[in-house]
């Protein structure tokens, strides 16, 4: 993220943008100082700028270097729009990215989103998956809870789920938001949380 002063944020965005080859208006920035000067003279404004250009670049250096620490040669795929950011890894051995029952993969997208959110000063939806493991678990888990759904309501008997990550639980957790005479419920802690299935209509 780039530091500037000038005389305007207008001049700072026009400067920035030339030199990042961008339009104005796909430049984010926080105001850091601004002096209004005397009669008009050596007002200027000091502003961090960056643009998406600048977060793919970051995150791009940032994996490169991880996983060259770990002695893995990693392929990318990136995109980022707006506040999305969505990271492909493949790996030779995906496995130990992605870890037992996706923890690794789950680590790795926390300790990302939290670099990323503190070095932009701004909140991204980061989501990593390895070779669409995580699209691919999505699609199973999304069967799963309408396969168990659809069982509470019939048998009016809840279930528990075994555990699963945080975003595992909220998929199954809206998937099953629209289910009459059913709720989802996190229970227990740490690696051991995980959802229950509840009957809330009238049992006979």
């Amino acid at each position: 993220m780039e530091k500037i002063t000038g005389k305007s944020l207008d001049a700072i965005l026009i400067t920035v943008a030339e030199k990042k080859n961008v339009e104005p208006a796909d430049l984010i920035y926080y105001i850091l100082e601004e002096k209004s000067g005397f009669l008009g003279f050596g007002a200027s404004v000091t502003a961090e700028v960056f643009s998406m250009q600048d977060v793919e670049e970051f995150i791009e250096t940032y994996l490169k270097n991880f996983f060259e620490g770990l002695g893995m040669d990693v392929q990318l795929e990136l995109d980022v729009k707006s506040n999305a950011v969505n990271i492909n890894l493949s790996a030779a051995n995906n496995a130990i990215i992605i870890g037992r029952n996706g923890r690794s993969l789950e680590g790795l997208n926390l300790v990302l989103r939290n670099v990323i959110n503190s070095k932009f000063k701004r909140r991204f939806n980061v989501f990593v998956d390895v070779n669409h493991y995580k699209r691919d678990r999505y699609q199973k888990l999304k069967a799963l809870a309408q396969r168990v759904g659809k069982s509470v309501q019939r048998t009016k008997v809840d279930v528990a789920l075994d555990p699963m990550p945080n975003d595992e639980r909220r998929m199954i957790h809206k998937e099953l938001s629209t289910y009459p005479n059913i709720k989802t419920k996190s229970e227990g802690s740490g690696r051991d949380r995980h959802l229950r299935i509840i009957y809330v209509g009238k049992k006979e």
